[in-house]
């Protein structure tokens, strides 16, 4: 593990950002560090946070491009979370 941490912008839409009350945030990851290193950090703060990392339906994006959680980020990638889209 090394010291040096990256920052990513994580961006929360439709209903996540109603229910954590947050739409944009900076946040410091380690190097290496994938979506689900994201969604466990975030997960950690507790309450409502913790839907982040649950086994409901989650959509994520890396720089505008749909991604996985296994993806590894870097310094200055943008992280977007958003629940599926359905139709009816």
């Amino acid at each position: 593990m090394t010291n040096h941490a990256s920052t990513v912008t994580v961006k929360y839409f439709a209903r996540l950002r109603e229910h954590l009350g947050i739409d944009t945030e900076q946040l410091a990851i380690a190097e290496q560090s994938r979506v689900s290193d994201v969604l466990a950090t975030l997960s950690r703060r507790g309450g409502p946070w913790q839907e982040l990392d649950s086994d409901r339906p989650l959509l994520v994006a890396v720089n505008q491009a749909m991604a996985k959680t296994s993806t590894t980020l870097a310094d200055g990638d943008e992280v977007a979370f958003f629940p599926p889209v359905t139709g009816g």
